[in-house]
């Protein structure tokens, strides 16, 4: 049971920083929800849902969100590892 919560909280934690990674570059880029959503083939909701750490792209779509960011999809990762690191292993 440990191992499953312990699991489950990576995987919010990567959700969060992920959202929190793409919030930044598009604020960077100065494009709103909508035209990230445009630029990038997707919902604005599901850009939404990405940024608040409610769900977690596909690769094909964090590729599209890249290139629409106008950024290398491995950079994006590599904040979000980044990020991650910086977050102190929680005891089981």
């Amino acid at each position: 049971m440990c191992k499953i919560r312990k699991g489950y909280r990576l995987r919010a934690s990567i959700q969060v920083a992920f959202g929190q990674t793409l919030r930044k570059y598009r604020l960077q880029q100065k494009l709103s929800q909508e035209k990230l959503a445009e630029l990038a083939n997707l919902d604005r909701t599901y850009i939404s849902q990405i940024e608040r750490g409610l769900k977690s792209p596909s690769i094909p779509t964090t590729i599209a969100i890249a290139r629409a960011l106008g950024v290398k999809a491995h950079l994006l990762i590599a904040e979000v590892e980044y990020e991650l690191a910086k977050i102190p292993e929680q005891e089981e």
